[in-house]
């Protein structure tokens, strides 16, 4: 695999990547709005015991504010709601794929990242106008899901994966973008859409794990919401885990494109560490 463009053929074309594990095949499957498919969503998560401890950790955590002591997952979905524990199970279970380190590649430390991002990326969506807002699942599944080409890389090319979190770890304040282009011609962005892709996740979940890092399009054709969303979050939040630098600061521009008062961005931004606080100390939970 000489050629930089051969990973995205490999991530296209060989088996050597974790296959979709079997539980997140079956949850992308569920109807919630059936009682069966209620019933298969809480029995695939009981399946799973650390599934279900992560899933009470995060109902029980400061994350969700529950104001008594949650001891099933039962109790979970009635505070968090069955879309959005789907979407959190579904996440887990991806980035569970991983369980210990490959090279300089920490799947502990997208953990933290991706879930993080998931949090931080709510006080966005909230100060957006209601007609406006993804939901909370699709942000969920977008904040954990987003940097899953970190997690194709590693398995891809594994030298040249250590080679990339040496240069973020030694360039901190070089653009990722730049980076990666340079030394792959590929983006973990793109390579992430390629495994999205090819374990047929949705095609709106798939354009912004592409799209997450890319500059605005022009008005024909338009980034999508939650793209937009982790790219200003992700420069607003203290970065935890993953060493990108994506640059300080958005503009007012920025902040009209998703319909929010640029007035708002210090109330925003305090909210972001916030919630990005809380998630680093769930995910040092487990």
């Amino acid at each position: 695999m000489n050629a930089p463009n051969g990973l995205l053929i490999a991530v296209q074309q060989f088996d050597i990547l974790p296959t979709l594990p079997l539980i997140a095949q079956k949850l992308l499957a569920l109807d919630l709005e059936s009682d069966t498919g209620e019933q298969q969503l809480m029995q695939l998560i009981s399946q799973d015991p650390l599934i279900s401890a992560k899933i009470i950790g995060l109902a029980n955590s400061p994350l969700f504010g529950s104001s008594r002591q949650i001891n099933s997952v039962k109790e979970a979905a009635v505070l968090l709601g069955l879309t959005r524990i789907k979407s959190l199970v579904t996440s887990i279970a991806i980035t569970s794929l991983a369980n210990t380190p490959i090279g300089k590649f920490d799947p502990h430390e997208l953990w933290s990242h991706t879930m993080s991002v998931a949090f931080a990326m709510l006080p966005v969506v909230r100060a957006m106008p209601a007609k406006q807002r993804p939901t909370e699942d699709q942000i969920f599944l977008a904040g954990m899901l987003h940097d899953i080409g970190y997690l194709a890389l590693a398995h891809l090319d594994s030298k040249r994966s250590d080679a990339l979190h040496t240069l973020l770890l030694i360039e901190k304040n070089r653009a990722l973008i730049e980076i990666e282009q340079k030394l792959l011609d590929v983006t973990h962005a793109e390579l992430g859409a390629a495994l999205a892709s090819h374990w047929s996740l949705p095609a709106d979940m798939i354009d912004v794990i592409r799209y997450h890092h890319s500059p605005a399009k022009d008005a024909a054709a338009p980034l999508p919401v939650l793209a937009l969303v982790i790219q200003l979050t992700e420069r607003l939040m203290p970065t935890p885990g993953l060493n990108e630098y994506h640059g300080e600061t958005v503009s007012a521009d920025e902040w009209l494109a998703l319909g929010i008062d640029p007035n708002q961005a210090d109330e925003i931004t305090a909210l972001i560490a916030e919630q990005t606080e809380q998630a680093i100390q769930f995910v040092a939970s487990f």
